[in-house]
């Protein structure tokens, strides 16, 4: 009778693990969604491109060796897209706000790190100092702060 009883427990013991392990991945999968930085990003039609980090000539801080210094937001897809909320950022002290901008389909922006005046092709993030380094990385988030695009760039090393 004492056998019985085991297995009995041990069946039921089994079966509960087994029903347990089923239940666990499908609460640990949902964690996190929906709520901003961690979740991951939607699919994303905005991305970065080129990079100027290293103005050319002189680094005399002036508007316009500031304004050599940029990053290319380029929308890759069909349709326009507000980019209203999005940031560009280096770090937490080195962000610019998208405000008010809407990118083409197809087309692609350039942020400036200086002072001007905006327009549909360039942005200004009125800096009167560099940003991007020689080893840096640029981020954009949409406006729910998903990382939608990163890029990292350093210079090639001499061997």
């Amino acid at each position: 009778m004492s056998n019985s009883v085991s297995r009995t427990a041990a069946v039921i013991l089994g079966s509960a693990a087994l029903a347990a392990g089923a239940v666990l991945p499908a609460v640990a999968a949902d964690h996190g969604h929906g709520h901003g930085h961690g979740a991951p990003a939607p699919h994303s039609t905005v991305t970065l491109g080129a990079v100027q980090y290293d103005s050319p000539g002189r680094d005399d801080r002036s508007n316009r060796s500031l304004n050599e210094e940029w990053v290319t937001v380029k929308n890759t897809g069909k349709r326009a897209v507000n980019l209203n909320g999005y940031t560009l950022a280096k770090d937490s002290r080195h962000v610019y706000h998208f405000k008010n901008v809407r990118l083409a389909a197809k087309q692609s922006l350039r942020v400036h790190t200086g002072v001007g005046r905006n327009t549909s092709r360039d942005l200004y993030q009125g800096s009167r100092f560099y940003i991007w380094d020689n080893d840096d990385t640029a981020t954009l988030r949409d406006n729910h702060h998903h990382v939608v695009a990163s890029k990292h760039w350093a210079p090639k090393r001499h061997r």
